[in-house]
């Protein structure tokens, strides 16, 4: 049973819960218990504060205990500092090589990056990770995670609360603010609590929880913006891997971090992991206020799967089995509506009735655990995956679990029933791993199954699904040969050997230069490396043309800009940029790209093309125009852009393109409209969209007086192709004085080269 709370709750002494109607136990505690004090009893509060560095706790300004980047974000992130005056990396930062670890696509460039990365580690003292040693978000588990810490990173699923650690994703500028010694600012979030009780039953997994409670939350925006809380005497049932398994998927919700409370368990893993004084308990307050709770019994999670296209299309698999084409078929109608090209087809894996599977993935911070692996081997010891197209692969998460793993024998048992043992490799999260054939129906214990994620092309006509599940029905569904079954079917003797944690492997290979930094060492920039290039500062006024116009509920990062092997090209801006938005609206690059020119035009003083012209005179009527102090720039249209990824490119690859706004009914997450507004993009929200349409035009007259005035609301007019004009409400939404001077500068690396 998973229940929302409509209001707000007190929790008692970590375990019980009072109701904002309770007024008579309210009355009968032994302590003030307005909500405004109690809300300094969670322990989010208590990490804040203690890294906020202004008094005020409601508009934050904070530095992190360390930073962390892999393969896709790391050199944005350092040109982006080192443009802004970057001597040396001020608190650690970890440097992974776990997403871009296929250096045969686009040649050598990927692996310039690595070495890159290498000698910046060198020339500013950070931490060097090589390829395949582990994925990103194992690694800070292991390694830098610590009770009442904060580590951000550049992946959206940065993510060590079980660990206590409040961590959070965002786009590299937040990090390149860190690195140059700025300050995180941030609206004090508001706390849910997520209150456990019970325990899980044998077979279901981190990721079934999960799942249950990304189905709650996700459509309803319960947790949005938020931080998670996980408390309740259930914590102490969960093993330290399982929670780290429900925490990573945390990021599906669109909360803005997690933390959980610390007990013996916790101490253990980093005693074991060398590291005691990592640790400390962590509790709420006897009397702590949450804005809000989920109640999980984890007594009565069950096998669950997401369907596609999204982690929140939840169903237990009991109930898809029982009524697979009904649920596959109003899934397939739902999905073909967001993807353009090849349809997606999962009826026909019904046969009879059973449901077949093409394709097994245990993968990842999320799957590739050492607890869900000995898990796997349990299920499919002694057994066999089949020799049909049914296809079996396992990514253990770092090499020292890996290591393990194979001492224990668990590999051994995995392979031994047909499985395929991959490297440390976060590759089938986002489409550049394990990629199934065009039809095929994948099932994965990985973070995300949004559209094209496995890495397909649909406008290709390729077309395959990934339906997300926990490692154990996977494997069950492998024992059966591809026959989807969920683990609880089985009966299987689970067994719960001891991790043994040997860093050596890492004390071997990774570098670790932090505070050692070596200021005349050369970076190694490979041929695709480049600058990023310059953007202009905001005019007085702004003409936009509309480029993309989505009417899709939800846009993700992934549909912005595809992950998958265009993440070759993370270090090349312009080249990036070309696969801007190409899966879902192919026509958009052209486009901005005509309206950048207009603008290159502007600035060398040519004279306006008579598009632009007769724009100008339609608003003469109503505005006076001063082309010589507009910018013309493109825009894209989403009702609710940004769901999924921290990747900065979602924006920066608009930016380069000229892009000088998003226009939205809602941002879908924080980080998205951070990295819209450190690329100096306008994040501005509408009230009608339908007063504009692809091909329109809008004039923002006095844009820059306003952003710079902190007005936050002001007219803008539409101008139809004939001629017609129309005033319209745009808001920024609130901003910091920081956010408003770097929109006005043009981006991040202008406003630190001017301030």
């Amino acid at each position: 049973m998973i229940k929302l709370y409509e209001k707000g709750i007190y929790l008692l002494r970590g375990e019980e819960i009072v109701t904002e109607e309770d007024r008579e136990r309210l009355a009968a505690l032994p302590q003030a218990v307005s909500a405004g004090e109690a809300q300094k009893g969670t322990m989010a509060y208590s990490i804040l504060k203690a890294h906020n560095t202004v008094e005020d706790m409601e508009e934050l300004r904070m530095k992190f205990d360390s930073l962390t980047s892999h393969d896709i974000t790391y050199v944005g992130i350092i040109q982006t500092a080192r443009a802004s005056g970057m001597t040396e990396f001020p608190v650690p930062y970890v440097l992974t090589n776990c997403h871009n670890s296929l250096c045969a696509v686009g040649g050598t460039i990927n692996e310039d990056d690595h070495m890159f990365a290498l000698s910046a580690a060198h020339k500013y003292g950070g931490i060097y990770v090589p390829t395949n040693m582990a994925n990103i978000h194992s690694y800070n588990r292991e390694m830098m995670a610590g009770c009442g810490r904060m580590i951000l990173g550049s992946d959206s699923h940065t993510r060590y609360g079980a660990l206590g650690t409040l961590a959070v994703g965002e786009g590299g500028g937040e990090l390149a603010k860190q690195l140059v010694g700025r300050t995180y600012d941030v609206r004090r979030p508001q706390v849910i609590a997520i209150y456990l009780t019970g325990a899980p039953r044998p077979g279901v997994g981190p990721q079934d929880v999960a799942l249950s409670i990304i189905g709650a939350v996700y459509k309803n925006g319960y947790v949005k913006n938020k931080v998670m809380e996980f408390v309740g005497p259930g914590v102490a049932n969960l093993p330290m891997e399982y929670r780290n398994g429900i925490d990573v998927m945390t990021t599906e919700t669109t909360c803005w971090s997690s933390i959980w409370t610390t007990d013996e368990k916790t101490r253990d893993y980093f005693v074991r992991h060398g590291r005691p004084e990592a640790y400390r308990e962590m509790k709420p307050a006897d009397v702590a206020y949450y804005d809000g709770c989920v109640y999980v019994d984890l007594a009565t999670v069950e096998c669950t799967i997401a369907l596609p296209m999204h982690p929140s299309n939840t169903v237990t698999i009991a109930e898809l089995k029982a009524n697979a084409k009904d649920i596959f078929y109003a899934c397939e109608v739902e999905a073909n509506r967001q993807i353009t090209g090849a349809s997606l087809d999962l009826v026909s894996k019904v046969r009879g009735k059973d449901i077949f599977v093409d394709q097994g993935i245990v993968a990842g911070c999320s799957g590739g655990t050492f607890d869900s692996l000995l898990a796997v081997a349990d299920i499919l010891r002694g057994h066999s995956c089949g020799n049909g197209a049914f296809t079996f692969s396992v990514y253990p998460g770092s090499m020292p679990a890996y290591l393990e793993l194979m001492r224990q024998g668990a590999l051994t048992d995995i392979a031994a029933a047909g499985g395929i043992i991959r490297e440390c490799f976060c590759g089938p999260c986002f489409g550049a791993g394990d990629t199934p054939a065009n039809g095929e129906f994948s099932i994965r214990h990985t973070t995300r199954n949004f559209p094209n994620r496995e890495g397909s092309k649909p406008g290709e006509g390729q077309m395959a699904g990934v339906a997300l599940m926990d490692a154990r029905s996977i494997a069950a569904t492998a024992r059966s040969g591809g026959r989807l079954t969920a683990a609880t079917e089985l009966d299987v003797d689970y067994t719960a050997p001891d991790d043994h944690f040997d860093p050596a492997v890492y004390d071997k290979r990774v570098y670790n230069g932090f505070g050692k930094p070596e200021p005349d060492h050369e970076l190694k920039m490979g041929p695709n490396i480049k600058d990023w290039p310059e953007q202009p500062t905001l005019t007085e006024d702004l003409l936009l043309k509309v480029c993309s116009y989505i009417t899709d509920p939800v846009t993700t990062t992934d549909e912005l800009i595809p992950s998958g092997e265009t993440s070759s090209y993370r270090s090349n801006p312009l080249r990036l940029a070309e696969f801007a938005l190409s899966r879902k609206d192919p026509e958009y690059v052209g486009r901005a790209k005509a309206v950048h020119a207009l603008e290159v035009g502007r600035e060398a003083g040519k004279d306006l093309p008579a598009e632009v012209e007769a724009v100008y005179a339609a608003l003469a009527g109503t505005l006076k125009v001063d082309p010589t102090h507009t910018v013309i720039a493109s825009a894209i249209y989403a009702n609710k852009p940004g769901d999924g990824s921290a990747r900065e490119q979602a924006a920066s690859c608009q930016r380069v393109l000229g892009g000088g706004a998003n226009l939205a009914r809602e941002y879908a997450t924080k980080r998205y409209r951070s990295n819209c507004i450190n690329w100096g993009i306008l994040p501005l929200l509408v009230e009608d969209e339908t007063a504009f349409e692809l091909g329109d035009y809008v004039f923002i007259p006095g844009v820059r007086k306003a952003i710079l005035g902190k007005v936050n609301d002001f007219d803008a007019y539409v101008v139809k192709s004939g001629g017609a004009v129309s005033k319209i409400k745009v808001s920024t939404g609130d901003l910091t004085d920081d956010e408003r001077q770097i929109i006005a500068d043009g981006c991040l690396i202008n406003y630190y080269r001017n301030h």
